[in-house]
């Protein structure tokens, strides 16, 4: 009697990236520093009572905060308490303060380039336009500023207009800037020489490949493809496929692979449309109607994790676009990030620097 076994599903290796998993490790401290200095200059008196501190993050946070302010002199000083007649609170140091001065003039140069961003993620959707409630979700994302509806979209009505709808308040794009039809990764594609093209016949090692219709690839270190996967791969990048930009409902991506190429050009540029390049994938979709985004999105993300890497670290599954960072660092910086990165240095010590190896791991994937 032969002895019968039960199947053991079949499973596909993720592997694990630790600089990008750093990424979000690496922003904690930031963003606790960044949201206090935003606390502290939102007040009258520029500076907020140890006390209050509580109302404005809650109970828990509070201490994550009390530790900031008590490790970070340069940034933060404390001032009445202790035989004061006032009560203890916290402003920013005179050298902060100089810094967090020049912040209005990198707003000024950002606001452009939100413009620019906003009318392209609008032009993205089937109809030009998007929820309100949307776009506020990525909002912190984008660099859009908390009252953007009235600094912004107000300001700009040859741009931009709302309407309700169903009862929901949708942004409209009010005319469509063929300019503007152009994704960030054509934008980034090099010019191709004889010689790539002579190359390009051959199997790349790596999966790139010089050509119109190529994305960037970037495996991991432990990912070793047979020459088979190369070739399929090989032939994805070679396959033209229709641009974002035109209309959605044109094409059904579950019936068509250059529907499917498409559908991960969309992502490609979403993503490339945020000032650090990652989303949430709650965030991401938040998009899937208005941007027709595969029904299985999540395997459409492990499939192509050559240019997306999704890290579980933080609060939330965040999604990355792994060729605009160098191991852990963004490449690209808009003028706000830059000046983020400036205020940040106060800390006195390199972020980037840690005891994390730079190797990769894995993860098997049910399926």
């Amino acid at each position: 009697m032969h002895k019968t076994t039960v199947g053991k599903p079949k499973q596909k290796v993720y592997h694990r990236v630790h600089e990008l998993d750093r990424v979000m490790e690496l922003q904690k401290k930031p963003l606790l520093i960044l949201n206090l200095k935003s606390i502290i200059q939102s007040q009258k008196t520029e500076s907020i009572l140890l006390r209050d501190l509580e109302k404005e993050v809650g109970f828990v946070q509070k201490w994550n905060y009390m530790a900031v302010i008590e490790k970070y002199h340069p940034i933060f000083r404390v001032v009445g308490g202790e035989g004061s007649r006032s009560p203890p609170a916290v402003t920013l140091s005179e050298k902060a303060k100089k810094i967090a001065s020049l912040e209005s003039e990198a707003l000024v140069q950002m606001e452009p380039v939100l413009v620019r961003n906003l009318k392209k993620l609008l032009m993205l959707s089937v109809d030009c336009r998007l929820p309100l409630e949307t776009i506020q979700s990525i909002a912190t994302e984008l660099g859009l500023p908390s009252d953007f509806k009235n600094s912004l979209i107000l300001k700009y009505p040859q741009f931009f207009r709302l309407d309700e709808f169903n009862g929901r308040v949708y942004l409209h794009l009010e005319n469509w800037d063929s300019s503007l039809a152009v994704t960030a990764r054509e934008e980034m594609l090099p010019p191709i020489s004889d010689a790539q093209l002579k190359r390009g016949k051959k199997i790349s090692k790596d999966g790139n490949f010089s050509g119109p219709f190529a994305f960037r690839l970037k495996y991991p270190i432990g990912f070793r493809p047979n020459v088979s996967y190369l070739e399929e791969v090989q032939r994805w990048q070679k396959m033209e496929f229709p641009s974002p930009y035109l209309n959605a409902r044109r094409f059904e991506a579950a019936a068509d692979p250059k529907a499917r190429k498409r559908a991960v050009a969309v992502l490609h540029e979403l993503l490339s449309l945020t000032m650090e390049k990652r989303l949430t994938s709650a965030q991401i979709d938040a998009f899937h109607s208005e941007y027709r985004l595969p029904a299985r999105l999540l395997l459409c993300l492990i499939k192509h994790q050559g240019i997306f890497y999704i890290t579980n670290k933080g609060v939330f599954s965040t999604v990355i676009l792994k060729e605009a960072y160098d191991g852990s660092n963004l490449i690209d910086k808009c003028p706000l990030i830059k000046f983020r990165d400036n205020f940040l240095a106060l800390m006195g010590r390199n972020e980037s620097s840690s005891g994390i190896s730079p190797s990769t791991s894995e993860y098997r994937i049910l399926t």
